[in-house]
């Protein structure tokens, strides 16, 4: 599994994160967590606001930090 937390770098960007791997080690699975703060990169995925949240390719979440509860839901 690919995850991807689409950020610049701002406080919630980082909250964002940690709430991924928190999700990830509660759902015990192996996922490959990659922080992306390339601004060309971000757009390529349609992304207009951050943090979001990119599974597998698929947006997930933009704008807002979603809960772990929420993460866990996406990634099981």
């Amino acid at each position: 599994m690919e995850i991807k937390v689409l950020g610049p770098g701002c406080p919630k960007c980082k909250q964002t994160e940690q709430r991924v791997r928190k999700a990830v080690a509660e759902a015990g699975i192996t996922a490959n967590i990659e922080k992306v703060t390339d601004i060309m990169e971000i757009a390529g995925y349609g992304v207009l606001g951050t943090p979001a949240v990119v599974i597998d390719g698929q947006v997930k979440s933009v704008g807002r930090i979603p809960s772990t509860k929420e993460i866990r839901s996406w990634i099981t």
